[in-house]
């Protein structure tokens, strides 16, 4: 593990204190972590869904059986964690997975020098009112594995940074001792393969604001950022952030590797076929 759960937070307070936001990235490929790492974001996220997204497919194929989500996300450790200079870089850990001793795959994650984890993919994206979800739940697979998977990592000294979707979700998650509480709004809107069904903008602000309280509740220390749905560009999560009170951040995976490397390709191809001779 490359840094330690204090040493982790310790950088994060920095950031609180300078008046900065918190920045976290997602990393689907060992460019998007130089990069986004060169840019000043204080900590980077390795998930499975990086890898589907940086192929051109949607993040919610990072739900679906299409691959081992927890392997995948050793996998790309291998391509990301050795460009990394001196970031955090947390793992997107499927909590549900029941071929994993979660206690000994969290170890390896430390072993292979990742700093903190994440719950992703995580059922919190299926719809609490569907008999899917329902059956999800009742069969073993629920939101609960996800709360274990945090607790254990924060035994075991790891940053947490966990998802939320709900009020209860916040307290959950805070209470089995999450250091950072991401407000998650949905999948990510805009770009060529974003949802186009999502919460406006004042909406997210009021349900980032229950989500931040319902946390705060629990643990007045815990750090609380935003994450999705409409909050797409810098100037969302700069409006979200000026109308909710205590929440310090953003975490963005679609927003910033998806969404810039779509313009940045496509008007760099443009450019060239404009060249006259």
């Amino acid at each position: 593990m490359k840094f330690t759960r204090e040493e982790s937070l310790a950088r994060l307070e920095e950031t609180i204190t300078s008046g900065e936001p918190i920045i976290g990235a997602g990393a689907g490929t060992g460019i998007s972590a130089k990069f986004a790492e060169r840019g000043g974001v204080d900590m980077l996220i390795i998930y499975n869904s990086g890898r589907y997204r940086m192929n051109g497919r949607g993040s919610l194929a990072g739900l679906l059986p299409y691959g081992d989500a927890n392997e995948i996300v050793v996998e790309m450790g291998h391509e990301v964690l050795p460009v990394v200079e001196d970031t955090p870089v947390l793992a997107g850990v499927n909590g549900t997975d029941p071929f994993r001793q979660m206690d000994v795959f969290i170890e390896d994650l430390k072993r292979r020098g990742f700093s903190g984890v994440q719950n992703f993919p995580t059922v919190g994206l299926i719809d609490e009112g569907s008999q899917f979800r329902q059956n999800i739940e009742e069969t073993g697979m629920g939101y609960d594995k996800e709360v274990d998977m945090i607790q254990e990592a924060a035994e075991q000294d790891m940053l947490t940074c966990p998802y939320v979707f709900t009020e209860e979700h916040a307290r959950e998650m805070t209470e089995v001792g999450a250091d950072v509480i991401v407000s998650h709004m949905g999948l990510t809107t805009s770009g060529d393969i974003g949802a186009e069904t999502a919460l406006d903008l004042d909406d997210a602000a009021e349900r980032v604001q229950a989500h931040h309280d319902a946390a705060k509740a629990v643990n007045d220390d815990v750090v609380v950022i935003c994450h999705g749905g409409p909050i797409a560009w810098p100037d969302d999560a700069e409006y979200v952030l000026n109308n909710t009170d205590g929440v310090v951040g953003f975490f963005g995976a679609s927003s910033l590797e998806r969404l810039p490397t779509e313009e940045a390709i496509q008007n760099q191809a443009r450019d060239f076929k404009e060249i006259e001779f």
